[in-house]
């Protein structure tokens, strides 16, 4: 029974949180160390009764942990056996959290509801300050307006589902590098922390959070994942950011997963460059084809214009009559004309006739 109520109340919580009067105190949020075992203070600076204290994490909706006097706590499942409410004091809202990683990263927001004063807020930023300091901005600059993201990836992976595949992040560095953090950013959804390769004093520091695979870090920092029966929610970008001493640098992989038998982008390009280039020769064989053809024709017009009676040449031995076949009986030779070329020679006879004289 006592469990039901517990869970009820909590429920209770959940709805009934963000309508709640909240009067902030600390504009600024506090910066806290990511280590282990770290302490998130939040101590509500009057007296009173202290009616319920509860912590969310930006930009979550929903608390990660829960204290109530008469019901106890209740913890969100990825905090349950992580966090443990201090209570120094009646008024001490503070947690400890335990087993961290680079994913507790980020902004914490604590709300402690006391009578009769009223409730108390308090902003907790938790960053990992051992990372190379960022290089500051010059603050003279006026502030450009907000554009939208554009992921544009550096490399370009196709794996087809059911298949192994491992994303590499080989990158040549220009420094030392001091940290890796792998993120992945499925179709439409934020980034997310899936692994983090980090070298500190006692050697090689590897986490894996990865709920699709396995992250593995080189001595030289450099990130794989191995994914084992890829499937369609493995497609999307991954991101592998270097912390070096001059800077950040970043490698994005875009990985694309097509279903086995089906078409893929590069083949349905291949087959698009195929089909173009099938085409371009048909027209080329039907363009000479027809020009054969159309020369053929025209030397047939050529032909037929020169056997044309207006474009013969005149033939001066046409209507002549053919004389009779000689034969010893027929003496019609002799009014049969004959014609021949005939070489012009002057006889001997005239040669000498003033001899004779």
């Amino acid at each position: 029974m006592e469990a039901v109520q517990k869970d009820h109340w909590y429920f209770v919580v959940l709805i009934f949180l963000p309508f709640l009067k909240v009067a902030v105190q600390q504009k600024e949020a506090v910066t806290v160390r990511l280590e282990e075992g770290m302490v998130l203070d939040c101590l509500c600076p009057w007296d009173g009764n202290l009616s319920m204290v509860s912590w969310t994490k930006v930009p979550d909706k929903y608390p990660i942990a829960v204290f109530h006097p008469e019901y106890g706590v209740a913890f969100s499942h990825h905090y349950r056996r992580r966090v443990e409410f201090l209570r120094t004091t009646p008024m001490d809202g503070s947690i400890s959290m335990m087993n961290v990683t680079h994913q507790d990263i980020g902004l914490y927001h604590c709300s402690v509801q006391t009578f009769p004063q009223g409730p108390w807020t308090r902003n907790i930023q938790v960053e990992d300050l051992d990372e190379p300091p960022e290089e500051e901005e010059d603050i003279t600059e006026a502030p450009s307006p907000l554009t939208p993201e554009v992921t544009v990836a550096d490399v370009e992976l196709e794996a087809e589902q059911n298949s192994n595949l491992t994303i590499s992040c080989n990158h040549k560095h220009n420094g030392t590098i001091h940290q890796v953090i792998l993120e992945r950013m499925p179709h439409s959804q934020p980034w997310g922390i899936i692994g983090v390769c980090k070298k500190v004093e006692m050697g090689l520091v590897s986490e894996d959070y990865s709920d699709r695979g396995t992250v593995s870090c080189a001595d030289s920092l450099d990130v794989s994942l191995h994914l084992t029966g890829v499937v369609l929610d493995d497609g999307g970008f991954y991101r592998c950011t270097f912390s070096t001493d001059v800077g950040v640098q970043t490698t994005t992989v875009l990985l694309s997963v097509a279903i086995p038998g089906g078409f893929s982008l590069s083949v349905y390009m291949m087959f698009i460059y195929i089909g173009a280039g099938a085409a371009v020769l048909v027209l080329f064989i039907v363009i000479i084809i027809v020009a054969l053809k159309q020369r053929k024709k025209n030397r047939r017009e050529e032909y037929r214009v020169k056997l044309h009676p207006s474009q013969r040449q005149p033939n001066f031995y046409e209507n002549i009559p053919m004389c009779p076949r000689i034969t010893k009986k027929s003496r019609q030779i002799r009014t049969c004309p004959v014609y021949a070329n005939l070489q012009t020679v002057q006889s001997h006879k005239t040669r000498r006739q003033p001899h004779d004289k």
